[in-house]
């Protein structure tokens, strides 16, 4: 794992390993109840490469975990995703500014990850 918490405003843990098990063990930590659809998904991934003959399906799962690690073990940057994407899923106002935040939260997170 990289990056130590920083303060009570640092993330809750630090970044783990990009890998399965790195990933299980930081998810169980931040999201406990999100550990079911991990697992769930490592199943489909690892069949899939089997059936593919392809890493792609496993590259996918690291980096789809990875990011939502690097989201949700910074609360306040997680809730901010939250509320983007109610506002967006509400399609009350014009939802192109919390569409570009999105993305601008997912970069970032993507380069914490090293991805």
């Amino acid at each position: 794992m990289t990056e130590q918490p920083n303060g009570p405003y640092g993330p809750l843990i630090p970044m783990p390993e990009l890998t399965p098990d790195g990933l299980r063990a930081a998810v169980a930590k931040i999201a406990p109840s999100r550990i079911p659809a991990l697992t769930r998904h490592l199943f489909e991934a690892t069949t899939n490469a089997q059936k593919t003959s392809s890493l792609a399906p496993l590259r996918a799962f690291v980096h789809s975990w990875a990011v939502f690690v690097a989201i949700e073990r910074h609360p306040k940057r997680a809730a901010r995703l939250r509320e983007l994407e109610r506002i967006v899923d509400e399609g009350a106002a014009d939802p192109a500014d919390a569409i570009a935040e999105i993305g601008a939260i997912r970069q970032a997170a993507e380069t914490e990850a090293g991805l």
